[in-house]
């Protein structure tokens, strides 16, 4: 068999070492806008949420028993309140249910109670809101709690 000299050449270039390789099991990670949009509707649910907290406390008498709590410590006991059960049991929070997102470990599994805390905590690093924004959204709570949000529909 003769070699065509007019045929394009047959050898594949490797990938430029500063350009991130694609790879077809890589997670479908969720955009900048979608983890926004999150970002505004659970934090309208968590105020809702702490509402019915606050009032349970007070229709209850509760309220005495937590009144000598730093506010900072309250507002964090219901931000666990909040996020943890949701992402354990779901993977989700109600916000995720709406934008079609889910919290997944690094290789696309259901995060490890661990994990959820650590992103819980990780979410009161001033800041870390803003993380997620650019080219790669993945903020600062994915990162050090080795997790991902992803995009499901």
């Amino acid at each position: 068999m003769h070699d065509n000299p007019f045929e394009s050449p047959q050898t594949i270039a490797p990938p430029h070492p500063y350009v991130p390789e694609k790879r077809s099991t890589e997670l479908p990670i969720a955009s900048s806008n979608r983890r926004f949009f999150n970002l505004i509707l659970d934090t309208v649910f968590y105020l809702i949420f702490s509402a019915f907290v606050g009032v349970f406390l007070g229709l209850t008498g509760m309220y005495e028993a937590i009144e000598d709590l730093p506010p900072q410590v309250f507002g964090i006991l219901l931000m666990l309140l909040y996020y943890v059960p949701q992402e354990i049991m779901w993977g989700r929070t109600l916000a995720k249910f709406i934008t079609g997102t889910r919290v997944v470990n690094e290789k696309g599994g259901p995060p490890t109670p661990g994990q959820v805390f650590g992103r819980t905590f990780a979410r009161l690093i001033p800041f870390e809101v803003f993380s997620f924004f650019g080219s790669h959204p993945v903020g600062w709570h994915d990162k050090l709690s080795k997790t991902r949000v992803i995009h499901e529909r």
